[in-house]
């Protein structure tokens, strides 16, 4: 009886440790950026991110910003959103779920239309550290065809992790699929519908945080960043800023082109 009591505990230990959920699991976040220096993700992850052809900041010694925006579901705010984007001519790249794509598809080829990227941030927005490999392909399989039959856009390269939780093995197989794994140098607390604080404060975060190089992560469903963002787009750019694509930033990067995925 000791023998399989031993046994059973070795065998769960093997079973637990080739388990996805096993494997440690990080929430992205980094120090923020102020008075115009970057931000900082730390020591750990400047490490490990260039294994995997991850980024979160472009080059820093350059007064460029990459405009990114996550929709995990529309709030009645995009298309104020890109009525300015178009207004400003700027580029975006819009990182869409499942269901955004399955309840706003207007809105998504608007932003294929106008010349905006449309990024994978996964099917159903999980964790994707506790889940197989397979799963999470089919997440981000998924979202690349549902894309492909609304807009025509048969190349998708670029992933946000839902929720900023991921691992190595995630970025991995993102790699695999043909990802490049976007985080962010910028963002605030915005995401939160009934907590919102005005346009100022939106205006005010952005301003306090700038940085050359700067990844900005906006949230849609805010109304204080679609009420603030003409007047952030106006004062970066009285700032000197110039706003590009995530295209050109895998150019300064010098990372592979993966336009056949």
């Amino acid at each position: 009886m000791k023998k399989l009591i031993c046994l059973l505990t070795i065998w769960s230990v093997l079973w637990a440790l080739a388990t996805p959920a096993f494997a440690e699991s990080y929430n992205w976040g980094m120090k923020k950026g102020s008075n115009g220096k970057p931000a900082e993700a730390g020591q750990k992850f400047d490490k490990m991110l260039p294994k995997y052809e991850a980024v979160y900041l472009g080059d820093t010694s350059k007064k460029e910003i990459y405009l990114t925006f996550d929709n995990g579901y529309e709030n009645g705010y995009t298309g104020q959103i890109l009525d300015v984007l178009k207004k400003q001519n700027v580029p975006a790249t819009f990182f869409v779920t499942g269901h955004y794509l399955k309840t706003a598809p207007e809105l998504v080829k608007r932003m294929v239309k106008e010349g905006h990227i449309v990024g994978n941030h996964s099917w159903t927005h999980p964790d994707m550290t506790v889940m197989t490999d397979e799963q999470i392909r089919s997440e981000l399989r998924q979202v690349k065809e549902k894309t492909a039959e609304l807009t025509g856009q048969q190349t998708m390269n670029y992933l946000r992790p839902p929720r900023g939780v991921f691992n190595e093995r995630t970025m991995k197989v993102a790699k695999e699929e043909g990802y490049y794994h976007i985080f962010w140098s910028l963002a605030y607390k915005d995401w939160v519908v009934d907590e919102q604080k005005g346009a100022a404060y939106a205006h005010g975060e952005v301003m306090k945080q700038i940085h050359p190089g700067a990844i900005l992560l906006i949230h849609t469903v805010s109304k204080d960043n679609a009420d603030a963002l003409d007047s952030i787009l106006t004062d970066l750019k009285k700032q000197g800023y110039v706003f590009k694509s995530l295209d050109d930033l895998m150019i300064e990067q010098q990372l592979p082109n993966r336009m056949l995925y």
